[in-house]
Formats: C-alpha cells, sequence, structure tokens
C-alpha cells in the first residue's frame, strides 16, 4: 500500500490510503469545531484538572462515601464518626485527609476536638454520586 506522506498519531508510522481517510475525517471535524485552539479551550486547565481527579478519587472509597454520608446534615466530631465507622483511628485519619484535601470536608478545631463538615463541593458530588447510583 502506498503511504499519504502523513504519520498516525505522531507514531511516524505512515498512514495507508483507508487509514489517511479515516484520519482526513478526524482533522475535518476539528476544523467544523473551529480548529484545535478552539477544541483545546474545552479541556479544562492541569490545576482544574488536577482538583477533580482528587475529587473522583475521594469518591471512589465506600468508607469515604459513608463519611460524607454521616456530615451531610451536621458537622461531628472524629470520635462520633469513628464510633459509627468501627475503623481504627489511623484509618479514620487518612479517609478525612483524602476527603479534605480532595475539598469535599473541612476541619474545624473546638477545643480538644476537630469537627468536619462537609463542604459545597462536598455536598453537590453527594448529590451527584447519589443520582448516578439510581
Amino acid at each position: 500500500m502506498k503511504s499519504s506522506g502523513r504519520s498516525c498519531c505522531g507514531t511516524g508510522k505512515p498512514l495507508n490510503k483507508k487509514r489517511a481517510a479515516t484520519s482526513d475525517i478526524g482533522f475535518e471535524a476539528i476544523e467544523r469545531l473551529g480548529g484545535e485552539e478552539v477544541l483545546s479551550r474545552a479541556v479544562p486547565g492541569e490545576d482544574e484538572l488536577a482538583a477533580m481527579s482528587r475529587r473522583y478519587h475521594a469518591l471512589s472509597d465506600p468508607l469515604r462515601l459513608t463519611i460524607l454520608f454521616l456530615l451531610r446534615d451536621q458537622p461531628l466530631c472524629v470520635c462520633v464518626i469513628n464510633r459509627f465507622m468501627h475503623i481504627s483511628d489511623s484509618k479514620l485519619s487518612y479517609h478525612l485527609t483524602v476527603l479534605k484535601e480532595s475539598g469535599l470536608i473541612e476541619g474545624e478545631c473546638r477545643g480538644n476536638w476537630i469537627f468536619y463538615s462537609i463542604t459545597d463541593h462536598g455536598n453537590k458530588a453527594l448529590k451527584y454520586t447519589e443520582r448516578m447510583g439510581k
């Protein structure tokens, strides 16, 4: 087969005629959308993608989802969360840290205790997760 002169997806391997035609369809579609620059604007920036990824990671664990459900209606101290969860302190601490770093919960010191509450992002994520589960 004769090569079209272009390479496939930057691999350096030449495209055959059938592949070149398919590739041209893809390039035409990009041009109809306004070109690569317009297409690239549809993708969030690296920082936003990283934040989204952290939230999805935090939502991917049943223990962390349980914590979000517990915090949905009221802030709770660690001892109350742990009484319900029945896990080691270190394991609970790890899961709370993941949720906090993802922006789904926040902690507030009250004397010797830390009370955790769900954030607006956490509420939205939990509602979305509930809708997806149905």
